[in-house]
């Protein structure tokens, strides 16, 4: 299903038979709650692969394997295709050595493939792999598993059901902590929250590395896209909110990973500067 990104083009909110409720931003900033759909009972013809997930990875030889077999063996057993594509953002500790001795044992069913990005930054290596693909859905996770895997089911039975785009939330009604974040972590992200919702309207929590699309609506998006960071994810959901597409926020179980490649310092300066260029390029235009 196409999403063209113009306005008349407005994705309505998922609403079926009741189940956990989950959040639904419409493009007019108006926050309900809204049911979750149920699995249909009715079988669906699916493509060569229904779903594929991108994992940016900057050094992470250590926490791949475990990462990538979890995610395997749960995707062999769920009724749709899928393929997963690790995205080797320039690491020097052999990450894409540990990848391709994944990609050679993979089959068929869920096939693990890497994909080099030289570009630095978690959103040019999501851009990347995203706009690549030629999956019905796609998305992506970080490659600590902060968000279970499982949560996949839930994202899915939305975008079947018509969402153009499902995110995970640390923030919304119904979230929770399974490790917390550190103290500084914290304050950092409530300040960096409060700055994104000037330009992404409703969403409780743009940072949670846990996004998944229907893939014509998000790569018309990608196409604008020019932040290359962490920040990237504001941008994103951004154009999506300016197409007219609703965004489907899933509260999620979160656990902080001490050993997350995200330097508060470095980054976080990073990504507070592309959201004030943001804002300013936004303010510009509507001057």
């Amino acid at each position: 299903m196409s999403h063209p990104l113009t306005p008349a083009s407005v994705a309505p909110p998922v609403r079926t038979a009741p189940d956990r409720p989950v959040l639904v931003h419409s493009p007019g900033a108006r926050v309900v709650r809204a049911p979750l759909p149920r699995a249909s009972a009715t079988p669906v013809a699916r493509p060569a692969a229904d779903l594929e997930i991108a994992i940016p990875a900057y050094n992470e030889a250590a926490r791949l394997p475990l990462t990538l077999r979890h995610t395997v063996e749960y995707l062999r057993e769920q009724p749709w295709r899928s393929r997963v594509v690790v995205v080797d953002n320039g690491s020097s500790d052999g990450t894409a050595e540990v990848v391709r001795a994944h990609a050679r044992a993979s089959d068929d069913h869920v096939p693990v493939d890497l994909v080099g990005c030289a570009r630095p930054g978690k959103g040019a290596a999501v851009r990347r792999a995203l706009l690549s693909s030629r999956s019905r859905f796609v998305g992506f996770f970080d490659a600590d598993l902060a968000t279970p895997v499982e949560t996949l089911a839930t994202a899915m039975r939305h975008l079947e059901a018509g969402a153009a785009a499902v995110i995970g939330s640390r923030h919304a009604p119904g979230a929770r902590f399974v490790q917390a974040q550190p103290a500084g972590r914290r304050l950092g992200g409530a300040a960096f929250r409060l700055m994104a919702r000037s330009l992404v309207r409703g969403v409780h929590d743009t940072q949670c590395g846990f996004k998944f699309f229907e893939r014509h609506a998000v790569t018309q998006a990608l196409v604008t896209c020019r932040t290359t960071g962490f920040a990237f994810d504001v941008e994103l959901l951004r154009q999506l909110q300016r197409a007219g597409l609703d965004i489907v926020e899933v509260p999620v179980a979160w656990s902080h990973a001490d050993e997350s490649s995200f330097s508060p310092l470095r980054d976080g300066l990073a990504s507070f500067g592309a959201v004030l260029r943001m804002q300013r390029s936004a303010t510009g235009r509507a001057s």
